[in-house]
Parts: structure tokens; C-alpha cells; sequence
């Protein structure tokens, strides 16, 4: 079964979480696949991991020349992975069909997208993968559980 972790948004932006997760999961050795639905939120998505402070995070689009080689591949859905991603960052917070065939999901949510996210979690915890949620502190620090 899956990993599937919910990020609960409630202080920074998701421009500011990918570069973030994609810059840990790519310090342990993984590829990344980064799911946005809109063209216009993949683009601000591309333009943050390329700007991150410290180091930039390299990154193409699926459907572009040399996707298979990109560390971390921005696309329209799951089924777009053509880098080999072993971990899925769900960064419009929206869940379909082909999430579970990673080794782990992220699924970033905000405020308005509790509801469902806690439907998601239930409908995943009785199918028997395996749940983690963490949620942001005031001073930035994110903490697992309640």
C-alpha cells in the first residue's frame, strides 16, 4: 500500500511548500513528479523551485523534451510521471485515480478543501494505506499529527 501524507496549508502558500518537499525528497535520492491541473499554477510552481534561496531546484514540464531526465517534472496529472518519480506532490490539493501507484503521496490542501481531505483520508485509511498529516506551526515549523 501507499504512503499518503496530508499537508494542512494555513501559513505559507503553495509556491512556497513544493520547493520545499521537492528539495527533501531529492536530498534522499528520489525523483518528483509535482501535479497541478492548471497550466497557470504549473508555471508559478516551475518559477519558485527555479528561484528557491539557497539553490535552485531544476525542473521541466511533462510533454517537453528530455521529461524522462528532469529531477522533478511538472504535470497536469499522475499518469504524466515520465521521470520515474517514486513520490507525487498533489499540489492543487485534487485526488484521482493513479496517486496510490507511488511509493508516496503529498497532498497539499487548504482551508477550504478540509471537507474533502478528511473524506480522502477516511476512504485511504479503509482501504489500508498508510496516513501521515501534518500541519503548520505560527513560526513555519511543520509537525506531524493533530
Amino acid at each position: 500500500m501507499a504512503s499518503v501524507d496530508f499537508y494542512q496549508l494555513s501559513r505559507d502558500p503553495v509556491d512556497r511548500v513544493v520547493p520545499l518537499l521537492a528539495a527533501k525528497a531529492l536530498e534522499g535520492g528520489a525523483r518528483v513528479l509535482v501535479v497541478h491541473a492548471d497550466a497557470t499554477g504549473r508555471a508559478a510552481l516551475s518559477e519558485a523551485l527555479w528561484a528557491r534561496e539557497g539553490a535552485f531546484l531544476a525542473n521541466g514540464a511533462s510533454g517537453e523534451p528530455h521529461a524522462d531526465r528532469q529531477p522533478i517534472l511538472l504535470a497536469a496529472e499522475c499518469s504524466a510521471a515520465k521521470n520515474g518519480a517514486g513520490i507525487a506532490i498533489l499540489a492543487d490539493g485534487a485526488w484521482g485515480h493513479e496517486e496510490a501507484r507511488f511509493e508516496r503521496t503529498i497532498l497539499l490542501f487548504g482551508g477550504e478543501q478540509t471537507s474533502q481531505a478528511q473524506r480522502l483520508w477516511r476512504s485511504l485509511k479503509d482501504a489500508g494505506h498508510s496516513l501521515r498529516i501534518f500541519k503548520q506551526r505560527e513560526d513555519g515549523v511543520w509537525r506531524e499529527g493533530a
